[in-house]
C-alpha cells in the first residue's frame, strides 16, 4: 500500500490490485481532495451515460453539458456542489437512498434551501415529524408539483389560470404553437410561445384586413377562384402565345412548334390517357400565326379541364360566358385583373393561427389577455429558486445512492476486482458450455479495438420476448474453446435477474487458460490422426470402388482378353519392410530402455517428456494471458481508460467459473450406456502396448549392458568386469596391429 501526499497535504492510500495501483476513497476528506489528485492516477477519464448498470437519470444530472459522457471535471463539479449541500461528503460513499435531515448543511444557502425543501416535501406527504428523507419520497415531485399551479419553471398550464376564457386561450395557443411540459408533466406554454402566438395573431389579422380591400377583391367573392384558375394555366398559356408570335414571324417554324408527326406516332403506339405526361407537354391548341386560344373545343386533352375552369371562374366573370376564346391582349388583361389578389395571397402572415378562424383571432386580440398571461408566467418563474431547491433534494439523494458505485468504477475499479460487487459495465452472467462468465459487457457490436485486449471474446445477440434486442461481449477466462463457436446457444441473466436467449455471432480468438495450452498439442495430435485416418479411409474406399469397377469390367470382357501372368513375389519389398520394422523397433526399444534405465528418476523423465510436448504452447499462452487488458474492450464501448486494467490468471478464474458438482453430492460412475466392448478392447490394447514396451526395453538393456535390472549387484559387476577385460584385450590387439603396421612401413 502506497500513501503519497498531494500539494494540499492530504495523504492518499493506494492499493495494488490486479497489477494496477488504485487510489482508495474511504471518507469525505478523500472526496474533498479528489480535485488535487493527479488525473494520471485515475483509472478512467470519461465514461458513457448509457449502457451502465446505474440510473441514467443520476448520470444525466452529472453530465451537465448533455453530451452523453461524464468526464473528470463534471465529476469534480458534482462533488463540489454536494459539499455545499451536505455536512460530510462521506455520506456519498454510504450507498444509501436515505439521508438524515441533520446531514444537510444549514450553514450554506444551498444546504439550507435543500433542508427547507426536504421538510416541505415530507410535510406534503404527511410526514412532518420525520427525521430523514428517502429518494422515493423526494422523487414523487410530480405529485407534489401537480398539487400546485405554479411550480417555478416559467411554464403555465390551463389549470394555472382562474377563468374559463384563459383556460381556453392557453389550450388554443398549445394547439397552434405546440406545448412545453412543466415540472408536473402537464402541457403548458412559456413566454416565447405566448409572444409568438400574439405576433402571429396580429400579423394574420392585418393580412386578412388587407385582403378585404376593393383593389384586392377586383372580382368580389369570385376573385380567389379566378386567381387560382389563372395561376393554374399561366405558364402554359404564355407558352401558347409565344408560339403563335413565332409562327407569325416565320411560317417555316409551324411544323416544329406543333410537334412532329414522329412524336405522334410514338404516342400512338402506347396506351393513351388524357393526363399522360407526354400529351401534357404538347401545346394547349394547334399553333397558327396570331391564333386566339380556344377554351372549350380543340384544346389539348390533358389541359381541357383546367381551361374549362379558367373559362367558368375567370373569363366569364370578366368578359362574359359567351367568350370561348382568348386573344393575347385578353389574356394580358385577365392576368392584370387578378394580379393584386395574387400578390396579396403570396404575402400571407401568421398562418399558424389560421385554423382558429379570423373571427376568433380578432376576438382574442380584442380581449387583450397577453399582459395577464405574461404576468402569470413571470409569477411562476419567480418561484424557480424555491422549486429548484426541491429538485436539489432528489439530486443529492440520487448522489448518495449512486455516487459510491460511480466513483469505484471511475476513479478506481474496486468494484470490478471486488468479490462482493459487480462493476457498472458488467451487464450480467452468461451460461454456456458448462461455464458461467460474469465478464459480459453490453456493446453495439464487434469492434476491432476490442481485439487488442488479448482476451477470448464471444459476441452474443440477446433476445427476450417483449424487450428490445441487445448485444454483449462475453469474455471467457477459464477452460478451453473447443466447443465455443458461432451459432452456439446459451442463456444470459441480466442484473435484474431476467433471462435472455443468447447466441454467439462472432468470436475474437485468444488463449483462454494455461490448462487449455497444456492439452492443446495432444488434441492437435489426435485431430491429426483422425484427419489422416479419414483421408486413408476415403482413399481406401475410392480404391476399393475402383477395384470393383475393374473386376466388373474384367468379368464382362473375360472372353476377349488373355489372362495376365501371375505377379512375381518381390523379395526386395519384404526385405525393405523388415529393415524398416527392425529400425523402428530399435528406436522404440532404445527410448523405452533409456526411460527404464532412469530408475528412480523415471518420474522426472515423464515430466521432461510432458514439458517438451506442452511446454512451448504453455509458455506462449502464459505470455499472452499476462497481457489481457480490460481497457480496449471498454474503449470500444465509449470509455476513456487511463490505467492498464489487467486480467491476470487468478483473477480470470474468478470471472469465469466451470461446472462443479455441489458439495456432498454422490456420483455413480457406472454408465449403463457405456460401450463396454470398446472400453475392454482399449484397456487390453493399452496393457499389451505397455508390456511390449517393457519387454522391448528389457531386451534392449540386456543387449547394451549384458544384464537385466533384477540381476544381483555381483552379477552386474561381473558382467561389467568381463566387458572391461574384453575391451582392454581388443585395445591391446589394436595397439599391436598398429605397431606392426608402423614397423613394416619403416622397413620399407
Amino acid at each position: 500500500m502506497l500513501t503519497p501526499k498531494t500539494p494540499s497535504g492530504h495523504t492518499w492510500k493506494f492499493y495494488r490490485i490486479g497489477g494496477l495501483d488504485q487510489v482508495a476513497l474511504e471518507n469525505g476528506t478523500d472526496l474533498a481532495n479528489l480535485k488535487h489528485l493527479d488525473p494520471k492516477l485515475w483509472v478512467a477519464l470519461s465514461c458513457p451515460v448509457k449502457g451502465l448498470e446505474l440510473d441514467e437519470k443520476t448520470l444525466a444530472l452529472i453530465d451537465t453539458d448533455n453530451d452523453g459522457r461524464i468526464r473528470v471535471p463534471e465529476l469534480l463539479a458534482a462533488i463540489e456542489w454536494s459539499a455545499l449541500v451536505l455536512n460530510d461528503l462521506g455520506i456519498l460513499l454510504k450507498d444509501s437512498a436515505t439521508v438524515p435531515l441533520s446531514a444537510f448543511n444549514s450553514a450554506t444557502p444551498a444546504g439550507l434551501a435543500a433542508l427547507t425543501s426536504a421538510k416541505r416535501i415530507l410535510a406534503s406527504l404527511g410526514k412532518a415529524d420525520a427525521s430523514s428523507i428517502s429518494l422515493a419520497e423526494a422523487s414523487d415531485t410530480v405529485r407534489l408539483f401537480a398539487s400546485t399551479h405554479l411550480n417555478g419553471d416559467g411554464i403555465i398550464t390551463a389549470d394555472s389560470t382562474a377563468s374559463d376564457d384563459l383556460k381556453l386561450l392557453v389550450a388554443q395557443i398549445i394547439s397552434t404553437h405546440g406545448a412545453q411540459p412543466d415540472r408536473s408533466g402537464v402541457s403548458g406554454i412559456d413566454q416565447a410561445r405566448l409572444d409568438a402566438f400574439y405576433a402571429d395573431a396580429t400579423a394574420f389579422t392585418a393580412w386578412s384586413d388587407r385582403g378585404a380591400a376593393a383593389d384586392v377583391l377586383t372580382l368580389g367573392a369570385s376573385t380567389a377562384a379566378a386567381t387560382a384558375a389563372v395561376q393554374a394555366v399561366s405558364a402554359k398559356v404564355d407558352d401558347y402565345f409565344s408560339r403563335t408570335r413565332l409562327a407569325a414571324y416565320d411560317s417555316r417554324a409551324l411544323a416544329a412548334l406543333n410537334r412532329s408527326e414522329t412524336e405522334y406516332l410514338t404516342l400512338a403506339a402506347k396506351d393513351l390517357s388524357i393526363t399522360a405526361s407526354e400529351v401534357a407537354g404538347f401545346p394547349l391548341a394547334r399553333i397558327a400565326a396570331n391564333q386566339p386560344l380556344p377554351l372549350l373545343a380543340g384544346v389539348n386533352p390533358a389541359w381541357a379541364t383546367a381551361l374549362a375552369t379558367l373559362h367558368a371562374s375567370a373569363v366569364a366573370p370578366v368578359f362574359g360566358a359567351a367568350k370561348t376564346e382568348l386573344s393575347e391582349a385578353d389574356w394580358t388583361a385577365l392576368k392584370s385583373k387578378v394580379a393584386t389578389f395574387g400578390a396579396w395571397s403570396g404575402t400571407k402572415a401568421g398562418a399558424a393561427v389560421e385554423p382558429l378562424g379570423l373571427e376568433r383571432v380578432k376576438a382574442i386580440l380584442a380581449a387583450n389577455k397577453q399582459t395577464e398571461l405574461s404576468a402569470l408566467i413571470a409569477k411562476d418563474k419567480a418561484l424557480e429558486p424555491e422549486f429548484n431547491a426541491i429538485a436539489s433534494v432528489e439530486k443529492i439523494l440520487r448522489y448518495t445512492r449512486d455516487f459510491r458505485a460511480l466513483l469505484h468504477n471511475f476513479v478506481n475499479f474496486f468494484d470490478f476486482y471486488s468479490p462482493d460487487y459487480l462493476a457498472t459495465f458488467q451487464a450480467g452472467t452468461l451460461y454456456l458450455d458448462n461455464r458461467s462468465t460474469e465478464f459480459c459487457i453490453e456493446v453495439a457490436g464487434p469492434a476491432p479495438l476490442a481485439a487488442m485486449s488479448k482476451a477470448y471474446i464471444a459476441y452474443c445477440d440477446l433476445k427476450r420476448a417483449g424487450s428490445a434486442p441487445r448485444k454483449i461481449a462475453a469474455c471467457f477466462t477459464q477452460g478451453d474453446s473447443d466447443f465455443l463457436f458461432v451459432g452456439r446457444n446459451g442463456l444470459f441473466y441480466d442484473r435484474q435477474g431476467r433471462d435472455w436467449d443468447a447466441v454467439i455471432t462472432a468470436i475474437v480468438d485468444n488463449p483462454i487458460s494455461v490448462r487449455q495450452a497444456f492439452f492443446s498439442p495432444y488434441k492437435k495430435f489426435v485431430r491429426m490422426i483422425e484427419e489422416q485416418a479419414a483421408k486413408r479411409a476415403a482413399a481406401a474406399d475410392a480404391e476399393s470402388n475402383a477395384r470393383l469397377a475393374a473386376a466388373a469390367e474384367k468379368t464382362a470382357n473375360a472372353d476377349k482378353t488373355q489372362p495376365a501372368p501371375p505377379k512375381k513375389f518381390d523379395v526386395g519389398v519384404i526385405a525393405a519392410l523388415g529393415v524398416a520394422a527392425g529400425a523402428l523397433g530399435t528406436v522404440l526399444g532404445g527410448l523405452i530402455g533409456g526411460f527404464l534405465g532412469l530408475g528412480m528418476w523415471m518420474p522426472l523423465g515423464v515430466l521432461g517428456i510432458i514439458l517438451v510436448i506442452s511446454g512451448p504452447s504453455m509458455a506462449i499462452a502464459w505470455l499472452k494471458l499476462r497481457q489481457r487488458n480490460l481497457g480496449p474492450i471498454l474503449e470500444a464501448n465509449g470509455w476513456a481508460i487511463n490505467g492498464r486494467v489487467k486480467i491476470n490468471i487468478p483473477f480470470g478464474t474468478k470471472l469465469t467459473e466451470r461446472a462443479v458438482l455441489p458439495k456432498g453430492s454422490e456420483l455413480n460412475l457406472t454408465d449403463p450406456y457405456e460401450d463396454k466392448k470398446s472400453a475392454a478392447q482399449r484397456r487390453r490394447v493399452s496393457v499389451l502396448l505397455v508390456l511390449a514396451g517393457i519387454v522391448g526395453g528389457l531386451f534392449w538393456q540386456h543387449e547394451s549392458t549384458g544384464y537385466y535390472p533384477w540381476d544381483s549387484a555381483a552379477t552386474k559387476q561381473q558382467v561389467r568386469d568381463e566387458r572391461a577385460a574384453a575391451a582392454a584385450l581388443e585395445k591391446a590387439k589394436a595397439d599391436l596391429l598398429k605397431k606392426d603396421a608402423e614397423a613394416k612401413a619403416a622397413s620399407k
